[in-house]
């Protein structure tokens, strides 16, 4: 039970940091009014330029809850969703130790993905269920850039859902069918969030050598893609680079390279100074291994 000081005016201020963040979030979208379809996005980007993970890892559940509620208001709102999917993902993946957990919640990111692909497109609200050769099929019928960010968004969730399944070979069966839909999302619109979908199909096309089937200089050259597209402001990129090509293919020189640029950035920069400020601990970390690495 909560101590009797906090209800005095004295001890106001030792509420539980979630229940102050919930109150005031509450009070932000009531004050939204028109502006509440914008609400998911604003919050979404201050989320994103925050360059405090701890925040980021406190506040963040409330804020999820806050999504849910929107997306119960307009459940086929594509903007609602595609948010719900990228940031169950982003939360999940990065700051959820628990594996029950991060199944639950990437559940959620998969299934927000697919419902906000379904929402423009009725037609492909099966899509994720079909065989291999009729998922290719559909997505040839996405023949726009504006379907790129529901296309985006069903396939982060999906790849958190898998790598939160990495032990079910179910799960991992998917991953050409995922390799398909960032294919598309190049042919589309290559530059969609700085070439995000450059690096996850980099990520996945090292994830073998190529003497069991990878392709790790396909791999590099979507990395260096990846690179090109964002300007080098995206961190990730690097860290993804160093960890998934230059540690399968034994490149110390480019793997220790790419991570002291990674350190030696600013990481402040619109819509990426959190995913920056945590490539920058992961790179902090692939440095200190590498001697046992190499």
């Amino acid at each position: 039970m909560m101590k009797a000081e906090a209800y005095t005016g004295r001890g106001r201020n030792r509420l539980p940091g979630r229940v102050r963040l919930a109150t005031a979030l509450l009070a932000l979208a009531l004050l939204a009014g028109c502006g509440m379809n914008r609400l998911p996005r604003h919050l979404s980007r201050a989320m994103l330029d925050q360059p405090d993970p701890a925040i980021v890892r406190d506040g963040a559940p409330a804020y999820l809850i806050l999504l849910d509620a929107l997306i119960a208001a307009e459940p086929d709102d594509p903007g609602r969703l595609a948010a719900g999917a990228q940031l169950y993902a982003l939360y999940g993946t990065n700051f959820v130790d628990d594996a029950g957990r991060r199944r639950r919640l990437s559940g959620r990111a998969r299934e927000y993905g697919r419902r906000a692909l379904c929402a423009g497109r009725s037609d492909l609200c099966d899509l994720q269920q079909r065989p291999f050769d009729g998922f290719r099929a559909g997505l040839t019928e996405l023949q726009s850039a504006a379907d790129v960010p529901a296309l985006y968004a069903m396939t982060v969730g999906w790849l958190a859902w898998i790598q939160s399944h990495r032990d079910d070979w179910w799960a991992i069966a998917d991953l050409p069918k995922v390799e398909a839909a960032l294919r598309r999302i190049v042919f589309l619109d290559e530059g969609y969030r700085g070439g995000s979908a450059h690096d996850l199909l980099g990520i996945l096309l090292t994830l073998r050598p190529a003497a069991l089937g990878g392709h790790p200089e396909q791999g590099r050259r979507h990395f260096e893609r990846a690179l090109a597209l964002s300007g080098g402001r995206d961190l990730r990129v690097k860290v993804d680079f160093a960890r998934c090509y230059a540690r399968l293919t034994y490149d110390r020189e480019l793997h220790d390279r790419l991570l002291h640029e990674v350190l030696a950035a600013d990481p402040r920069a619109p819509g990426l100074t959190l995913t920056n400020t945590l490539a920058q601990r992961q790179a902090r970390e692939l440095l200190e291994s590498a001697d046992g690495y190499f």
